[in-house]
């Protein structure tokens, strides 16, 4: 049996549910998708489109090329999908998800535009935890946060 995922938008204004995921989680590093998410890459799982429900509000969209639109929520910016008019599936943000770390990446292309600071990752020194790190901003992050918890709740209004 498939396992059900749930994710969401930083606000918790736009929720989904996905009953299966392709075998397609992959980073892509082209330049549109670098844009899309202001990153360094999209990370992206497909999901079929008989598997994917929304449970939450509805996304805003973007026209990212003739037959592609990325779907990101109007209130907190969270970038939530690729989508392809002729596909079978949306693709959507691995990060979205309440447990992105159980989604192990299969592949990555794009490589052309491959930005070079992923190569400084592994020499980069290590500061902690954002709580060892930086102990009273993290308390006052903690106290403040607006951020969705990473699973799904009946009802849901940011403090903002």
């Amino acid at each position: 049996m498939a396992r059900v995922r749930s994710g969401g938008c930083q606000c918790g204004r736009i929720r989904f549910r996905a009953s299966s995921l392709r075998d397609n989680p992959h980073v892509c590093h082209c330049r549109m998708c670098q844009k899309a998410t202001g990153n360094f890459f999209a990370a992206l799982v497909g999901v079929p489109h008989t598997d994917f429900q929304w449970t939450r509000g509805a996304p805003a969209e973007f026209q990212s090329s003739e037959k592609v639109r990325r779907g990101f929520c109007r209130d907190c910016g969270t970038p939530l999908y690729y989508r392809h008019e002729e596909s079978q599936h949306i693709a959507m943000s691995i990060g979205a998800f309440d447990d992105p770390a159980s989604i192990p990446l299969n592949y990555q292309l794009g490589m052309e535009g491959r930005l070079p600071q992923l190569d400084q990752l592994p020499g980069l020194a290590h500061f902690g935890s954002t709580e060892q790190a930086m102990p009273e901003e993290a308390e006052l992050i903690r106290t403040s946060n607006n951020q969705h918890p990473d699973h799904d709740t009946d009802d849901w209004t940011p403090k903002t």
